[in-house]
């Protein structure tokens, strides 16, 4: 029989070159990035991965503050209280060797607006992308947008002459199966260019010589060797044997293992993200379930039965070890607008439930499919396992389906699935991404993560003008009445907050992104 080592290195295609090489840092993770289209995908492990070769204007560095990137100034207008204006940063390059100008500001952000973009939501308030000159672009809103630099913290940059050249102008279309040239080809600005790309087996990345922070991040990292490993025990035996350097979710029931080889470190840190299950409360009908001519789910005592089913502390205790925060909102605490009593509120009643699906004509009962991924969040499918179990107990059969996320996610982006996982974090810090995302109803610039059905007039004009709201104290006040509507309607079962856990070789020095965005820019090799 051939040992582990041997499976793994044939299998992951790395080298055993010790840590003592510090420059090349080979990296695992449980899944791959979706895409290579800096607008197609708002998804960790995608942007993650464009992180280190493409660039917004600013960006949050490895303790979530907002730092410069490829905007060094910037600020609402002293002309107009509707304008922010970004002052670019000079002599800044492509990795093709295109000077970097506002033109590529305008396009990207022109295009991140586009229909198939995953990131219009957080341009929604935004009227023109305006370039005067070759160092300034300014963004003109529906009114003074007061966190708009938060927006744009994920808001990758890409060359417009690149992407004319290469017939990618327009975002790819991942959710209706398109495949394009930007999907697996990057010219970006960041600190590392792309080497080669094998979707779900490897990617390479190699140093930008030419950066213009070259003096000033530590740059110890001049190579990237990224290999998704989707099974737990091959990811860890893979760190524990020295085929990978460092891990990015490392299995809860492996802490002690890894933490306790030498060599080798656990780093720990609440995560800025949430776990919770979608409801398809809108259609007349759900696909997935065992009543004809009804959605059980359209009703609301129903929803909170199934919310009041899920025993989060037992989660937490067995499914997660210790390494998660019980949920009762789906917003993490790092977030302005979450509330502590709004958190705490998620209370298991297997009796109180049984009554409400009784009250609701549900008292038999009745089934469903879980849809549910098995590569993107921490345990996803071994928390789904245990929910399948707890519904059980109020007379809710679920069928679950576990499925890769590139699978997975189509069916909450084109209304496919009654009944779903999903995770969110928020990398603006604020409760209107989302709102935006998760709770407006569906349009043309809102709504593409909400696939509950919920759809409220009222609800959808107050969430708008949140973005153009600077009376701060006005503007919290309306947060937490949509976060009580958010509640009562249980428009999403939240599970519980994640923690993260890193594993890596112990020369590798780093704190833990509480985004758990590795960039690797800042990492030290000792």
């Amino acid at each position: 029989m051939r040992s582990t080592t041997t499976l793994l290195s044939a299998a992951l295609l790395l080298s055993t070159t010790a840590l003592a090489n510090a420059e090349t840092l080979r990296w695992a993770r449980a899944g791959d990035a979706l895409t290579l289209d800096p607008h197609a995908q708002n998804e960790g492990p995608t942007s993650a991965l464009a992180h280190q070769i493409m660039e917004p204007l600013v960006m949050r560095d490895m303790t979530g503050a907002i730092v410069p990137a490829l905007a060094t100034e910037w600020g609402p207008s002293a002309d107009d209280p509707n304008v922010w204006v970004f002052k670019l940063r000079e002599g800044v390059t492509f990795h093709d060797g295109a000077a970097f100008t506002s033109e590529d500001v305008k396009f990207s952000l022109d295009r991140a607006m586009t229909e198939d973009s995953d990131y219009k939501e957080l341009l929604a308030s935004v009227v023109e992308v305006r370039a005067p000159d070759d160092m300034t672009v300014e963004i003109v809103t529906d009114g003074p947008n007061p966190i708009m630099p938060n927006n744009l913290t994920n808001m990758f940059i890409m060359d417009k002459d690149w992407a004319e050249a290469n017939n990618a102008t327009k975002v790819q279309d991942y959710e209706g199966g398109e495949d394009t040239f930007a999907a697996k080809n990057a010219n970006g600005t960041g600190p590392y260019s792309l080497v080669s790309r094998e979707p779900d087996v490897r990617t390479v990345l190699t140093i930008n010589e030419n950066y213009w922070g070259i003096e000033e991040f530590p740059m110890d990292v001049t190579e990237i060797i990224y290999t998704p490993i989707q099974n737990a025990a091959t990811r860890v035996a893979a760190l524990l044997s020295g085929e990978v350097d460092f891990i990015q979710d490392v299995p809860v029931q492996d802490l002690a293992r890894v933490g306790d080889a030498d060599g080798l470190d656990v780093r720990t840190a609440p995560q800025n993200r949430v776990i919770f299950f979608g409801m398809n409360m809108g259609a007349d009908d759900l696909a997935n379930d065992s009543v004809e001519g009804a959605n059980p789910l359209a009703d609301v005592r129903v929803r909170k039965a199934m919310s009041m089913a899920i025993n989060r502390d037992a989660i937490q205790q067995v499914v997660m070890r210790g390494q998660s925060a019980p949920a009762g909102m789906i917003s993490p605490p790092f977030v302005n607008g979450w509330n502590a009593e709004m958190d705490g509120s998620s209370t298991t009643d297997i009796e109180g439930a049984k009554a409400l699906m009784a009250e609701a004509g549900y008292g038999d009962g009745f089934s469903i499919q879980l849809d549910c991924p098995n590569d993107r969040y921490i345990n996803d499918e071994a928390i789904c396992q245990a929910a399948v179990g707890m519904l059980g107990q109020i007379g809710v059969t679920v069928n679950l389906n576990a499925q890769p996320k590139a699978q997975h996610f189509p069916l909450i982006a084109n209304l496919e699935t009654d009944f779903y996982m999903l995770g969110w974090g928020v990398p603006t810090y604020d409760s209107e991404y989302i709102f935006n995302f998760l709770v407006h109803g569906r349009s043309d610039k809102y709504g593409s993560w909400n696939g509950t059905g919920f759809d409220n007039a009222e609800l959808n004009d107050k969430i708008v003008s949140l973005a153009s709201n600077t009376d701060l104290e006005a503007r919290n006040a309306d947060i937490n009445a949509i976060w009580q509507v958010v509640q009562d309607e249980q428009l999403y079962i939240p599970i519980h907050h994640q923690v993260l856990n890193w594993g890596m070789k112990s020369g590798v020095q780093t704190v833990v992104a509480p985004d758990d965005t590795a960039k690797f820019k800042y990492f030290e090799m000792n």
